[in-house]
């Protein structure tokens, strides 16, 4: 098994607390309202805390149709989210998981920095490519942008 570890930063005009909320707490209602030719619905199995499943249903069309992901721990006071992605169609065969971190400081304009650390715990000799990494930042991107307008 390999493992690979990325981060990311991202800056944002919107406090820490709401940005939390709408990415972590609330993004069950959210997104899918958000981004509905995307994302068709999340389930969520437990209180919301740590072993809580999430499960994310894609729209129609969609090469992958789901996604399972696990809360590993959650500190809303710290604006501070870990969780893994479990299961779910596409490279799940080629990953044995792959963990976020995920951390919402405030700025001295009142506004945010958002950090992501992803690692990618591969099955056998499979590699990952830039390509499929800088996909994924991508979509992850694309969400977070969607939510923070």
């Amino acid at each position: 098994m390999g493992v690979k570890s990325y981060s990311d930063e991202y800056s944002s005009t919107i406090p820490p607390a709401r940005l939390f909320k709408a990415l972590i707490l609330d993004s069950h209602n959210l997104i899918p309202k958000l981004m509905p030719l995307a994302i068709q619905s999340i389930e969520i199995s437990g209180d919301g805390g740590a072993g809580t499943i999430r499960q994310i249903n894609f729209a129609e069309g969609s090469q992958v149709k789901f996604i399972k992901n696990r809360v590993d721990e959650l500190d809303e006071k710290n604006f501070w989210f870990k969780y893994s992605l479990i299961e779910g169609d596409g490279m799940m065969d080629k990953l044995e998981k792959i963990t976020y971190e995920v951390k919402f400081e405030s700025t001295t304009d009142g506004g945010s920095i958002n950090k992501m650390t992803s690692t990618y715990y591969t099955k056998g000799d499979f590699v990952l490519t830039e390509e499929e990494i800088k996909a994924g930042k991508e979509k992850a991107l694309a969400m977070y942008k969607v939510v923070e307008a």
